[in-house]
């Protein structure tokens, strides 16, 4: 069959585009969706599959969903970061490396280049398009929710390190169930482990706000809906398979999960216009960064079980679209190693043996040595834990000296599960991998993938396009509101305030808050007062404006 010249034209311009045909001929027929669950596992590349489903020894819940891939690469990089990788799916803009939900500040990649926003500007969420069209709205993560692909969803700012700031906006999203670690950034340094210097009580301002603020998995199952705000660790949440002996008060990602579908499901604005649910497996990249494969595997596992809660309640409701991908891979993990010359008679119990014996992942291994770094103590925890029981010398000196230096046990101890275990690691970084695609529901996506079409897809499901969304909640404040006067108050450093005044009249909105002062009143935005670091600009919804406008 001849392909017509035209059709021919317009795949080759998408594929220029870096849009997929199949992406295309979905798109324009995308049916509506009452709710979303989009699942992310960090640093997963596609070996880390198989190697689970060997482990488990049954099929996976994500087995059934395989759908296609997505290509990952991000503005500036065909090795992408969780930050511009999370925007991607958040935003359907292609970010720049470190830089959280706002437009690329350095294009490198040309194959990115009309798929980026104008540089440092606030973008539009997938999750602040699904609160504004009404839904019931969370987030879901086993890192602290500051990190960086949960703070794609719900942030804006340059750099995925900055925390507290993160924090700040997350509180003032207006989200209604948040599950997740991460406690510190809420409250002031002298408060607990609290990190903040700008003084502010973020757990008071939830509690204000109406929020259940809860701490322990049995306060999770006990609490039955309103809005919830679970902060279960100063910073990330353990391992899954740890949490039994380092975290017995954590709850699983597929208990958040759970729990969440249920709180947002019958929210009133659940129960009316559906809701937007974002869930992240995110310490399977930490694993992977380290080259241990007890918390890949294992994490990895939990986060099928967290898919397979979501699938169970799609099914039964028959209005919701299941997403599941990665935002890249992380480590390079391959099933065999250069040094097996025996690789093509691999027996399966080769790889499960080993990986079955594990316990406790490297992490959960140095906190039950706590410091103790004697030679029997070593050999007894890794022969409980991981079934080690022939380590070697040179392997026992590499953990002394791990242990003597403060490092990280995991990465030592990763390797040595790897080499008995024949899995073979290309980095400790990340990798440029296409990621599986799993999927269903109404217009579940098929085939090959951008990143950023998967997040307009969502969108469109939703019923909201980005474009009309970035034009409802950024408008940049001088130039809207031209013939007043803008500027920003700095004389609390760590509290700044945009203040708009016109004469003697005066409007004022904290940064990285949701909130205008005006003629004595506070007014709720439907959207975070963002500043532009770098560009000393700052964004505000245009309901601002107009309330500006008309009454100042």
């Amino acid at each position: 069959m001849k392909t017509r010249p035209a059709l021919f034209l317009v795949f080759a311009l998408l594929a220029l585009a870096g849009m997929s045909a199949t992406a295309v001929a979905q798109s324009a027929d995308q049916p509506q969706v009452r709710n979303v669950i989009f699942l992310l596992t960090d640093g997963t590349g596609p070996e880390a599959w198989p190697l689970a489903r060997w482990v488990k020894g049954e099929p996976l819940a994500v087995d059934a969903i395989l759908t296609g891939a997505v290509q990952t690469y991000g503005a500036d990089s065909i090795i992408t970061d969780s930050a511009p990788g999370g925007t991607a799916y958040a935003t359907g803009f292609k970010g720049t490396d470190k830089g959280l939900s706002v437009g690329a500040w350095s294009v490198t990649i040309d194959a990115a280049a009309s798929m980026t926003a104008p540089k440092y500007v606030p973008v539009a969420t997938l999750l602040e398009g699904a609160r504004i069209s009404g839904r019931a709205v969370g987030i879901i993560a086993t890192s602290n929710v500051q990190h960086a692909t949960p703070a794609a969803f719900s942030t804006h700012w340059h750099d995925r390190s900055n925390y507290n700031e993160l924090a700040e906006q997350q509180v003032y999203q207006n989200m209604d169930v948040v599950l997740s670690g991460g406690s510190q950034y809420l409250v002031p340094k002298g408060t607990g482990s609290g990190t903040r210097t700008d003084n502010e009580n973020l757990v008071n301002v939830l509690k204000a706000a109406g929020y259940t603020y809860i701490t322990t998995s049995r306060e999770l199952q006990s609490v039955q809906g309103g809005k919830v705000w679970g902060a279960f660790a100063p910073d990330a949440m353990a391992y899954d398979i740890d949490r039994a002996v380092t975290a017995s008060t954590e709850p699983s990602l597929a208990e958040m999960t759970a729990k969440a579908v249920q709180l947002l499901s019958t929210n009133p604005k659940g129960k009316s216009n559906g809701f937007f649910l974002f869930v992240e497996g995110s310490k399977v990249d930490w694993s992977a960064h380290a080259n241990d494969p007890s918390g890949l595997v294992y994490d990895l596992l939990a986060f099928d079980d967290a898919v397979r809660v979501a699938l169970d309640f799609a099914h039964k409701d028959g209005n919701t679209l299941v997403l599941a991908v990665a935002d890249h891979g992380t480590g390079g993990i391959t099933v065999g190693t250069v040094s097996d010359s025996n690789y093509s008679k691999t027996d399966d119990d080769s790889i499960v043996g080993p990986m079955r014996k594990v316990r406790l992942t490297g992490e959960g291994i140095e906190k039950l040595l706590a410091g103790n770094s004697t030679e029997q103590r070593i050999r007894t925890v890794l022969a409980e834990q991981w079934g080690i029981r022939d380590l070697s010398d040179s392997e026992l000196g590499l953990v002394q000296k791990a242990m003597a230096e403060k490092k990280a046990l995991n990465s030592v101890l990763g390797p040595i599960l790897s080499a008995r275990a024949r899995l073979g690691w290309t980095t400790g970084g990340h990798t440029g991998a296409d990621v599986f695609l799993y999927s269903y529901g109404p217009g579940r996506p098929t085939g090959l993938w951008q990143n950023v079409d998967i997040g307009k897809l969502a969108a469109r499901g939703m019923g909201f396009d980005f474009a009309t969304l970035n034009r409802r909640l950024f408008v940049e404040a001088s130039s809207a509101l031209a013939g007043y006067r803008t500027y920003i108050d700095r004389t609390e450093p760590e509290n700044p305030i945009l203040v708009v005044s016109k004469g003697s009249a005066r409007a004022t909105m904290p940064l990285s808050k949701n909130l205008l002062l005006i003629n004595g009143r506070t007014v709720e935005l439907e959207g975070v007062v963002v500043l532009a670091e770098k560009l000393d600009q700052v964004f505000i919804p245009r309901q601002a404006v107009d309330l500006i406008r008309s009454e100042l």
